[in-house]
């Protein structure tokens, strides 16, 4: 039976106002009579969401119908609560529109797509210097983050770790700077809050921020440092690699003081592209650039005569790495949609790329990049 649940944890257990919630969203659950209220998923487990509603975090089951349609809400989702409160129980009936969704594809042979988190803003890529700082893992990221219509930061956690290390990060920032184009890149030690203020800038209130990264990077002690306390256990990671545990095992909603929402996530060991082909030319955009000055308007600037990257790839104007990084990435897509043509699971995959476009084309019509 589902009853009221309150997390103390995470800082949204009170009642009041749904974080992010907005008039559009008002207008989509106008439709719905009855004994129902909207709220927010804060937390996801295998058979019941930790919602936010404006009496309080409840705890709620899917439906039945929901699930026979595959319609599984995520956290960030807003959704339709069926309240018997009267006897205790809670039953989540719908998911509303969405604007934006991050997703990943599945590990293995599967052509599914991962849903992580949706109605995101902004996501912070979360990275650390030490091994785990590396471009071609970050252009991973982004190209999921781009696909997902919401803005990305790429973060540079434990900064004050930088002089004990043998190899210098300073370079390796400095090419992360260039490759990000006019994506921020924010250093900071989360653990000693230096220049943690740098973020202030892209924390408003009612939106929402989403924190991924591999495990070990630091996101629960950012998590806990912008809280101003400790709502999320750490661990220490291995010396010889960098490696940590997943300290943060399921997805989870905080709200700041300021009234920003923060999406924790597990940490990412496997980057899985999916359908992310939105996100290639945004994450490569210097190429997506050059591309207008190639001879052939579908170049596929692998062995075209008067290609113009494989002639900046030639002058040392786009690094070798980085070409074939663009390659091995948009192979890898190709791979994903023609194993989706052969699967039966797309329908979810479509309906989150055409949100993470409609999302973008909003942005560009407010001036918003």
């Amino acid at each position: 039976m589902n009853g009221e649940y309150s997390n103390k944890g995470s800082d949204v257990s009170k009642a009041g106002a749904i974080p992010g919630w907005n008039n559009s969203l008002e207008s989509a659950f106008s439709v719905y009579k009855g004994p129902y209220i909207p709220g927010r998923i804060a937390t996801q487990h295998k058979t019941v969401c930790n919602i936010l509603t404006a009496k309080g975090e409840i705890q709620a089951a899917i439906s039945g119908a929901m699930r026979k349609l595959g319609k599984q809400p995520v956290v960030g989702d807003f959704v339709v609560v069926l309240d018997q409160s009267d006897i205790h129980s809670y039953t989540i009936v719908d998911i509303l529109p969405r604007n934006t969704c991050l997703s990943r594809g599945s590990a293995g042979d599967s052509s599914e797509e991962q849903l992580i988190a949706a109605n995101i803003d902004r996501i912070f890529i979360v990275t650390a210097v030490g091994h785990d700082l590396n471009l071609r893992r970050l252009e991973r990221y982004l190209t999921i983050v781009h696909s997902s219509g919401a803005r990305p930061v790429i973060v540079i956690n434990k900064i004050d770790l930088a002089e004990k290390l043998e190899d210098d990060p300073s370079e390796t920032i400095q090419e992360i700077m260039d490759m990000a184009d006019d994506v921020p890149v924010i250093t900071l030690s989360a653990l000693s809050n230096t220049n943690l203020e740098e973020l202030d800038t892209f924390m408003n209130p009612d939106e929402t921020i989403a924190l991924i990264g591999s495990s070990g990077v630091g996101k629960s002690t950012l998590i806990n440092a912008l809280l101003g306390h400790d709502v999320q256990k750490t661990l220490n990671v291995r010396e010889d690699d960098d490696k940590g545990k997943h300290t943060t095992t399921v997805r989870q909603l905080f709200l700041l003081p300021n009234g920003t929402i923060l999406i924790d996530n597990p940490g990412i060991r496997e980057i899985q592209l999916g359908d992310s082909s939105d996100g290639i030319d945004m994450t490569f955009s210097d190429i997506a650039r050059l591309a207008h000055n190639c001879r052939f308007k579908d170049c596929t600037h692998q062995n075209e005569p008067q290609c113009a990257v494989i002639k900046a790839v030639d002058e040392g104007i786009i690094s070798q790495e980085r070409f074939d990084s663009y390659h091995k990435l948009n192979a890898e897509l190709a791979f994903q949609a023609a194993k989706a043509e052969i699967g039966l699971k797309g329908v979810e995959k479509k309906k989150c790329k055409g949100i993470a476009q409609a999302a973008r084309k909003l942005r560009e019509s407010k001036g918003e990049f």
